[in-house]
Formats: structure tokens, sequence, C-alpha cells
């Protein structure tokens, strides 16, 4: 029997995928992201599976890849297309290889055209494939970047993926409006760029007018995925503090959820680096936060209250991942940061001191 879980990053709207084998214990993880990797190897210790490999469908551009943070978590190994052309894989895929976890296995399909190293993998049964960014729910990757290619994309689709048989279930690597799976059938009649009797011109000239600004992060998750995502500093996991459910970025800065910050106010000190006629300003500010503008941190680090961990806010969560930078430089160990800032802390409709009503 397949265990099979389908995980989401709501940063990215990615999908990571976790299938094992009931009988083996053994379990392989496609498209990882590195700030999930925590939460990925408590689920797979839970479920009590040993996870073989991470398996990556492409290097992609808007996020970092967790294949090398779960290899040092885990022991695992990674995998990824020959074609892709990133080091640091302990296995490069080619087309028509398989993927061994148990009794159950995947196959290899290079499906060529978001990226020129895509593929997608194919459970052993056909009932199941994980099409990375080739094919999307109602939609496809895009071609204008990392070698992209819209007539290699369309001729990847029609003749690997459609292929399958029907009823296949197809899971793509991100879905942007909740969606979860689609298949063979329902792609073939109703996605509007690549099914029906859409031709290779159509889809061509369509890819090339979508206009659509590059990925945010870039320029920091493709170097970084050519290495199967391994920091280009070397430098392993930090140990995960224990004083609440911190999420650690690539970037290396630990995150905290306004949820559970609102829940222990009075277990941290909130260090508010806006400057002072934001913190009076329409925002207003969380209940009891000590107010040290970025500019003055530096020289005033030592005014921060060190007996409780530090959780730093500002607007939008730019300025407060810098002062954690500047107070981690200063020796302060246990902070994190507050993603979003008081624009999401507003929006979400917690409460604050000040501001407007």
């Amino acid at each position: 029997m397949l265990v099979f879980r389908q995980l989401f990053d709501p940063v990215s709207s990615t999908y990571t995928y976790l299938l094992g084998c009931s009988v083996a214990r053994e379990a392989v993880l496609i498209d990882p992201v590195f700030e999930q990797v925590r939460r990925d190897a408590a689920l797979i210790g839970e479920l009590g599976l040993k996870l073989l490999w991470t398996l990556d469908t492409h290097v992609h551009a808007d996020h970092v890849t967790g294949a090398w943070a779960l290899k040092q978590t885990l022991g695992s190994r990674i995998a990824l297309a020959a074609a892709a052309g990133a080091t640091g894989a302990d296995r490069l895929l080619e087309d028509g290889e398989r993927v061994a976890f148990g009794k159950r296995s995947l196959e290899v399909r290079a499906t060529p055209g978001h990226t020129s190293g895509c593929v997608t993998y194919v459970l052993d049964d056909e009932s199941m494939a994980f099409t990375g960014d080739a094919l999307l729910i109602r939609g496809s990757g895009r071609t204008d970047f990392q070698q992209g290619d819209p007539r290699a994309l369309y001729r990847s689709v029609r003749s690997r993926i459609f292929a399958l048989p029907a009823d296949c279930l197809l899971y793509p690597g991100h879905d942007y409006r909740g969606l979860t799976a689609t298949s063979v059938a329902e792609e073939k009649a109703f996605n509007p760029r690549l099914g029906g009797e859409i031709g290779e011109g159509d889809f061509v000239g369509h890819m090339k007018n979508l206009d659509l600004p590059h990925p945010k992060k870039i320029d920091e998750a493709v170097p970084a995925n050519l290495r199967c995502g391994q920091p280009g500093n070397e430098a392993g996991l930090p140990a995960a503090p224990g004083w609440a459910p911190l999420r650690f970025t690539f970037g290396g800065l630990w995150e905290v959820e306004p949820t559970w910050l609102e829940e222990h106010l009075g277990q941290v000190t909130v260090l508010d680096v806006r400057e002072p006629d934001e913190f009076t300003g329409p925002l207003g500010h969380i209940r009891g936060a000590t107010l040290v503008p970025l500019g003055e941190l530096a020289k005033r680090a030592g005014e921060v209250p060190k007996d409780k961990p530090i959780v730093a806010v500002c607007r939008a969560g730019s300025r407060s991942a810098h002062a954690c930078a500047i107070l981690g430089k200063a020796g302060l160990a246990n902070v994190a940061n507050l993603p979003g800032g008081m624009l999401r802390w507003r929006a979400e409709g917690r409460g604050v001191e000040g501001g407007a009503h």
C-alpha cells in the first residue's frame, strides 16, 4: 500500500509530495522546500518512514530546495535530472530510469520546456504523476528564462504526460488558487493552453506574450538549487531553538508566526525597529513593544532586554530581518523575525495599541 501526503509551502505556493512503501517503510520526497525541512522531517518520523531520496522536478527559481538540508538531517540522498546541470547530487537521472522505495518505484520521464532539466515522476502503476512546473492545473510553467522553450514544453506535455492513462492523477509543483490535483483526461479537455485542438504554434504565441515578472527569489534560488540547496557558506543547519515553533529561512533567520506571538506576548520581548512616527502612526504597535529604530540598533543593542527571547517587528518584515542579523552579531541568540510585520498583524485583525481604528 502507498503512503501519500501532499504538503504545501504558503510562501512560494509549492507542493511537496511524500510517497512511501507501507511494507518496507521506505520513502521519497518530491520537491522539498528549504524552510519546511523541519516540518517534513517531523512528518516522516511520525509516520515511521525512512527517507531514501529527495527528488527535484527541476532547478527551481521561486524557492530553495530542501534536498541538501534533508540529507544533513535524515541522511537521505539527492537525485535530479542530469540535464539540470546541478552539482552535489548523489544520482543524476536519465529519461526512463526508475527510483525505487521499498516495493514501489517512480519512472523518470524527461519533460523539458519550462527548463531544460525538467522531469515528471510517474508512479509504477501509472495512477499518479508529479509534473513539477511542466504542467500545472489548467496551465503550464513559464518558458521565458532558464533555457525555457515553448515548443519543447508543448511536445513534452502532449507526448509524455498526455500519453499516460486518462484517469492518471496529475500533481503539479505549484498552484496559486488552492487546487490540489487534476487528471490527464481533465487537462486534455480543459487546459486552455495545451488541451483540445490547440496547436504548437498557438501555444508558442501564447507563451511569448505572457509578460510575467521574474520570480522574486530567482537570484537566490537558482544558484542555491544548482548546488542542490547547499548554502554558499557551507554551513549546516543550526539547532532549532526550543522557546517557540520557529521556522528557519534559507537566509539564516528564524521566524515566528503571528498566531503564536499573540498568544505568548508575556513570554517574549517585542522589539519594534520602525521610526517613532511609525510606532505611533496608523498601524499602531504590538502591546508592550519596545521601540528602538533600526538605525540606532547597533549602538543600542545593549539596551535590549536579554531575559526573554526577542521578536523583531517592523512595517513589513524587511527591516526587522536586518535587525535580527544585527542582534545576532551583538551576541543575542534567541531572536526571531515577525514575517509580514505590522501590515500582516493588522490585516489578520490582531490587537494593537494606538493606530487607526
